[in-house]
């Protein structure tokens, strides 16, 4: 068996495997270093992340022996488990709310975070519904059952946290695009959208509001989430071409910049290992995201096509729109850089994705 599960790893596209645990121990390097300059160190953050790192391989590991198959087959219990488990967050004593949303799941001893598991759930639910859907899905009728069956996540999700619920709406848009949408329907839906977009505006929560007003209004201070761009821009362009140099970053250890280790790790990043650590941190994102399509292309089924274009769809929009909004060309949400944002939830989630991605690659065609 352990022959078997060693061969099978082999066959696995190696950059898939190199690029997210390169970027995950960039990410524990910098929580580190934060926590040193704030006179913490070691920290329960860098613990907890180098324990959800370890933990995120063994379930990684567990996906790749089981195989996409094996979870796509209980899709119906999936699906119920994850709108029960995105509702769990309101139930009193249970739910409890961070930065103005109700996400998470107080625990005691931990938080967790559903949406960011039910995303995997996501990319299941929808490779095996899109799977089954051939060839009806270019037609009114088959994009609203497709619109349909995602919606429950999406509403659930964005009614708390706008920002996850817009990375299952990148998700849903990859995987329909992958399974052959034509592109004049996807070109309607996006101008749908866009015609819509005031009157999801009036549906957002007031602390969602101020994100989008301070976006559209950056010279502003007295907008929130103004000033933590514009010490994060701070950091990023005072870390020049090579950095301040490691645990000499001034942002994140005199708290001008919120979050560090979370919201606005690239930006504490690349202020003490400047533009060439924030280059590489870009260009491994783009690695793993050209070969989880790649993987996708040469799939020798349709479902697995399906769920590394889902999880291309979930890395590439959590990627930009993190770092975009540390540089101030995005408005300000809680979306996590994957690999390397603070959050055991997270960490899971994102190398049990990496799992989904590889066994699909150790089975694709040459």
């Amino acid at each position: 068996m352990v022959n078997n599960f060693s061969e099978t790893i082999m066959r696995c596209n190696r950059y898939i495997i190199a690029a997210p645990l390169l970027l995950s121990m960039a990410g524990i390097l910098s929580i580190s270093g934060i926590a040193y300059n704030n006179g913490t160190f070691p920290s329960r953050e860098v613990f907890i992340q180098s324990a959800a790192l370890l933990t995120g391989i063994l379930m990684a590991a567990a996906v790749l022996k089981l195989g996409c198959r094996y979870f796509i087959a209980l899709e119906k219990y999936i699906y119920l488990f994850s709108i029960v488990f995105l509702l769990s967050v309101y139930v009193p004593g249970l739910g409890t709310s961070f930065y103005g949303s109700r996400s998470w799941l107080d625990l005691g001893f931990l938080t967790i975070q559903p949406s960011e598991f039910v995303k995997l759930a996501f990319v299941i639910v929808m490779a095996g519904f899109l799977s089954r859907s051939s060839p009806c899905l270019n037609s009114a009728s088959g994009i609203a059952k497709a619109a349909l069956y995602g919606m429950p996540f999406i509403i659930i999700v964005a009614k708390e946290d706008f920002g996850s619920g817009c990375v299952f709406c990148a998700i849903w848009l990859f995987m329909v695009f992958c399974w052959g949408l034509e592109l004049k329907i996807i070109g309607r839906l996006a101008l749908a959208s866009a015609v819509l977009m005031p009157l999801f505006y009036y549906f957002l929560a007031g602390y969602q509001k101020e994100r989008i007003d301070a976006f559209l209004h950056p010279e502003n201070l007295e907008l929130a989430g103004n000033y933590q761009v514009w010490n994060s821009k701070a950091a990023i362009g005072s870390g020049g071409l090579s950095g301040k140099g490691y645990l000499n970053g001034t942002q994140a250890s005199l708290d001008f910049l919120p979050v560090p280790e979370s919201d606005f790790i690239f930006a504490s990043t690349v202020e003490e290992f400047g533009f060439i650590g924030g280059f590489a941190i870009i260009l491994l994102f783009a690695i793993l995201i050209y070969h989880t399509l790649k993987t996708a292309r040469y799939s020798t089924d349709l479902q697995g096509t399906l769920i590394c274009a889902g999880f291309t769809g979930m890395f590439a929009f959590q990627s930009f729109e993190n770092i975009a909004m540390n540089m101030g060309i995005m408005p300000v949400t809680g979306i996590t850089l994957p690999f390397m944002s603070y959050g055991g939830s997270s960490m899971l989630a994102s190398m049990t994705g990496i799992g989904f991605i590889l066994s699909v690659s150790c089975r694709q065609k040459l």
